[in-house]
């Protein structure tokens, strides 16, 4: 524990001291950036330490004289923390020259205190062995990213980012306030442990209630609204550290609260498996149609929280129907998506920046020709479009593999949990070849042919410190992808943890170990094809004489960028077959007369929670609310009668009762 300590206070003391040289902006970021990092390395290492030594540490104190703050540090929440300080810290880093502009010293200041608040608070979160503690942890953790969020406030989009990010977060905190406040309730207890004396039905309702607040955290689909309205808004670094990281809070919340209710009944397994189905195929399906860069990568987010999901699903089927390799493998395989897309994540959104820093723009169609001119962003948000759609030799396809065996384990179920897990596989395969799709488009119109404007004509290379973030999270996604058997084993040791119930032996852990090694014997045979495709390549070539032209001539003698396949163009056919769950919005204004003005054409991809949530909810609500006005009146006399007449009225309920 002792290390963990002195972690956070270096990274909270990181945080506060920038606001004391806010007028020397280069020593404000370097002792922000710097001291984070550190903090975050020390953290890593105690981290690990936990995780590998096995025993449990734990500190308690008692605040106000009532309420219990104890934390406590056993394998699921070691492994919890490792993301949270390793992305924390390339975030850190990558921040000092992405954060450019020196009019805003004391702006970016505040920043990086809010910056260590957000890393402790996800560390406190994840360490938190009472309610108050997790409660508290929790509410600094959402408050602080809501901060982050709004850092370019004179934009009137952030604000109103930030606004819908502060309904959603306070609205999921309520819900889990009110489990909790269930819990509490029946038990007496702040100790989430007690909530395993709970009976069946109030379990359920407990993990009913729970589920809707650390779903909407987590971005599950259709709680997933503020996602694709905060990414855009917030800093890169802060994107990738919110994506990579902070949503998965809400799946630690799901996985402690299912630990500590210990429930029997299969429903749970089969509920988490149909919203991450659900999940996974909209998350990709919405991520198609987005025509801005960080928009896109944060509904692939909601895709890939899907994706983690459906291997907890398999997991907790697996525990309710004794299937222990099932549940080994599911819980493996969706604990190791989460370090993955920790991973592949923060590049993605590192990589937005950086294509930001050097254009000015995310829109995807005024993009082009940035792999010419950006050869290492390039290059490593390709690594991340490889892992993200879950393919080999890279670390993404590890975690998908494992997921799909835990699926296959599941073929001897009989009725509904055989049909839930054909229908994950079949998911799992259809959100595959989606996301190659799309991040095919992403890669094809901003990083390949021609500069469509010229922001992209003239872009440049980000700075170092955002190049090395990138390029040690490339490295780490290409580390896993080639020798998993050297990574698996906090993913495995986490899932150990959550099949305390269910019979396990070596042996499941022995093909477990098989599946590494099978998948590293198949990387390096892809490597060994590739090097030699290449070597004849350039043997083939060596004696050829070899013209350089634009890209997309295509046989026209005047090519212009403008012939280049758009965003919306890729993904229409693609879209159309999902029109019914993606409605497609589009304005379109032809050529007309004589002498025809300017034709135009735009399209938008309406998220159908988001309507639903403000056309049927939210517009209802405001509608009622206006009707209602009348009560503010400004009368303080009558004010006061409201009071007293509520008083009123709930001790004669309490009488009457």
């Amino acid at each position: 524990m002792k290390p963990l300590f002195l972690s956070l206070i270096t990274i909270l003391a990181s945080g506060v001291l920038p606001l004391f040289f806010y007028k020397r902006f280069t020593l404000l970021k370097a002792l922000a950036a710097g001291g984070i990092s550190l903090g975050c390395m020390i953290g890593l290492s105690g981290a690990i330490n936990s995780l590998y030594t096995a025993r449990p540490a734990a500190a308690a104190w008692t605040w106000l004289h009532i309420l219990p703050l104890s934390l406590h540090v056993d394998t699921l929440t070691a492994f919890f923390l490792i993301p949270i300080f390793l992305i924390g810290s390339l975030s850190a880093l990558y921040s000092f020259h992405y954060l450019s502009d020196q009019t805003k010293g004391l702006r970016t200041a505040a920043h990086y205190l809010f910056f260590s608040l957000l890393i402790a608070a996800m560390a406190f979160v994840v360490m938190a062995d009472d309610m108050v503690t997790f409660l508290l942890a929790w509410e600094f953790m959402s408050i602080s990213s809501c901060f982050l969020v709004v850092y370019d406030y004179e934009q009137k989009e952030t604000r109103h980012a930030a606004y819908i990010y502060f309904i959603f977060t306070e609205a999921g905190a309520l819900f889990i306030f009110a489990a909790f406040g269930v819990i509490y309730a029946v038990t007496g207890s702040f100790n989430l442990t007690s909530a395993a004396s709970l009976l069946p039905d109030i379990k359920l309702l407990v993990f009913f209630l729970a589920f809707i607040g650390f779903g909407s955290k987590a971005g599950v689909f259709p709680l997933h609204i503020w996602l694709p309205h905060a990414h855009p808004a917030a800093p890169s670094h802060v994107s990738a550290l919110m994506s990579g990281v902070m949503i998965k809070m809400g799946i630690y919340g799901i996985l402690r609260l299912y630990l500590a209710l210990s429930p029997d009944s299969v429903i749970f397994g089969r509920g988490i498996l149909i919203f991450g189905i659900v999940s996974g195929v909209l998350g990709v399906v919405y991520a198609m149609g987005q025509h801005n860069l960080k928009r896109l990568l944060a509904y692939h987010s909601i895709e890939n929280i899907g994706i983690i999901l459906i291997g907890l699903g398999l997991g907790m089927t697996g525990v309710s129907v004794g299937n222990p390799a099932m549940a080994f493998l599911g819980f493996t395989g969706g604990l190791m998506h989460v370090l993955n897309h920790a991973i592949f994540k923060a590049l993605l959104f590192m990589g937005a920046g950086s294509v930001f820093h050097g254009t000015g723009t995310l829109a995807i169609d005024r993009l082009g020709g940035l792999m010419k001119r950006m050869k290492i962003t390039g290059l490593t948000f390709l690594a991340g479009s490889v892992a993200i759609c879950g393919l080999p030799p890279l670390n993404g396809f590890v975690s998908e593999f494992f997921i799909y065996n835990g699926a296959f384990q599941g073929r001897t179920l009989e009725k509904t949990d055989f049909l839930l897990v054909m229908l994950a596989v079949i998911s799992l395969a259809v959100i595959g070849g989606l996301a190659v799709a799309c991040f095919t488009k992403v890669i094809g119109i901003v990083f390949l042919g021609e500069p469509r404007t010229d922001e992209a004509g003239r872009a440049h290379e980000s700075d170092p410190s955002m190049l090395y973030a990138m390029g040690i999270l490339a490295v780490c996604s290409i580390a896993i992808g080639l020798a998993p058997a050297l990574f698996v084993g906090p993913s495995a040791m986490a899932a150990a943890t959550l099949l305390a119930k269910t019979p396990y032996d070596n042996t499941i852990y022995s093909d477990l170990m098989t599946l590494c090694k099978d998948i590293s014997l198949g990387a390096v045979v892809f490597l060994v094809l590739l090097v030699i495709v290449a070597m004849m390549r350039k043997g083939f070539y060596r004696a050829k004489e070899t013209g350089l032209g634009p890209t997309w001539g295509c046989g026209f003698t005047r090519p212009s960028p403008r012939i280049q396949y758009t965003g919306a163009s890729f993904a229409a056919s693609i879209l159309e077959f999902f029109r019914p769950v993606a409605p497609v919005h589009e304005e379109y204004i032809g050529p007309a007369g004589v002498f025809p003005s300017r034709a135009s054409y735009h399209s938008r991809l309406n998220d159908i929670a988001e309507d639903l949530e403000v056309n049927w909810m939210a517009l209802p609500i405001v509608r009622l609310m206006r009707h209602l006005r009348w009560i503010q009146h400004g009368n303080i006399q009558l004010y006061i009668a409201y009071i007293v007449i509520a008083i009123a009225a709930l001790l004669l309920a309490g009488l009457w009762r």
